[in-house]
């Protein structure tokens, strides 16, 4: 039987459930296309960090309520300065805190050594997309699009967008999402490599949390070192990374996963991994 647990999030904006170990976090604004706001976005960040803790959780699943995974930031609020503090702050000051906030946000993301997946069931826009991409897969519904969405209110890109697009698309395509701000639909998205799949509507939030679960019972370790791995392979030469990737295989073969693997292999059944 199915159990599912509740976690307070600390606002009705962000949702958070664990199901078969599954950790399933939706940002809930969908009258403001799931915009990040200053109630959600620390919700976010904080669920991010505890997902990512809790041994309980072996995969992460973010998605959107309503019909969008999440718009970017409050483009209305830009302009209005509403935080009296923030506009009395120096120039270094508002660089500071805006590299923390995308240091706890995608930044957190990415370092999560679990596997993540974004579920979309419509645009992912700006900062939306960005988080998107930092998930280590992407499944789109069929009506969901992209858009980089900065040139529009005249800015260049934030928590990480650029970083995470080239090495997605290329440098050719992320320069042509990031000047036009086209919207992008979710075939072409599949398309350039920019989401894993794209399926029915009514199918992403099953199919989604389907592929959560199965990588949530995998072996947890061994998964850690794959992003490991999958991570070096951008930043290290093949040389080293083979190096690496030797050493972490060896230490997983003193593994119970790897012995309980290797047994289920031979009677031709499931793995029961442990939990860690």
């Amino acid at each position: 039987m199915t159990i599912e647990t509740s976690i307070d999030t600390g606002t009705d904006e962000l949702l958070c459930a664990i199901r078969d170990r599954a950790a399933l976090i939706t940002l809930n604004r969908p009258d403001a296309r799931n915009a990040l706001s200053d109630n959600l976005t620390p919700a976010l960040r904080s669920m991010i960090k505890a997902c990512g803790d809790n041994p309980d959780v072996g995969a992460l699943l973010i998605t959107g309520a309503g019909q969008a995974f999440c718009a970017g930031g409050n483009v209305k609020g830009m302009g209005a300065h509403r935080d009296q503090k923030k506009r009395e702050m120096s120039f270094d000051a508002k660089v500071a805190d805006l590299q923390e906030r995308q240091r706890l946000l995608t930044g957190a993301l990415i370092a999560v050594r679990k596997p993540t997946i974004a579920a979309l069931p419509g645009p992912a826009v700006g900062a939306g997309l960005a988080l998107a991409m930092a998930c280590d897969i992407r499944i789109a519904a069929q009506s969901a699009f992209i858009s980089t969405g900065y040139a529009r209110i005249a800015l260049s890109g934030d928590y990480g967008i650029a970083w995470l697009l080239t090495r997605l698309v290329g440098t050719a395509r992320a320069r042509e999402l990031m000047f036009t701000s086209e919207r992008v639909d979710a075939a072409r998205c599949e398309a350039i490599g920019l989401v894993n799949r794209v399926v029915p509507d009514a199918q992403l939030q099953d199919e989604a949390f389907a592929l959560a679960k199965s990588l949530a019972e995998g072996p947890a370790l061994a998964l850690h070192y794959m992003k490991d791995n999958l991570d070096e392979a951008l930043s290290l030469d093949f040389n080293a990374a083979r190096d690496r990737e030797a050493e972490r295989l060896i230490m997983l073969t003193t593994t119970d996963d790897h012995r309980e693997a290797v047994q289920a292999f031979i009677e031709k059944r499931k793995p029961v991994f442990r939990a860690s």
